[in-house]
């Protein structure tokens, strides 16, 4: 994985928004570059040899 560039912004915190800048910069990526950075944090989370559990839930729906 390639090294990640220092930056430092300056924002009006009044005309700031977080989640839009965080919507902005992952759409920027490609899908692969998005798949890898969720594996990374995956594999930092839960280690390289963990798996997520597969889980379903059936729910009955009121007949009409």
């Amino acid at each position: 994985m390639s090294k990640m560039e220092k930056v430092v912004r300056k924002r009006n915190l009044k005309q700031f928004s977080e989640i839009k800048e965080n919507l902005v910069f992952w759409l920027s990526k490609s899908p692969e570059e998005r798949i890898s950075a969720v594996e990374h944090l995956r594999r930092e989370q839960h280690g390289s040899g963990a798996r997520l559990q597969r889980t379903a839930r059936i729910v009955q729906r009121p007949s009409s």
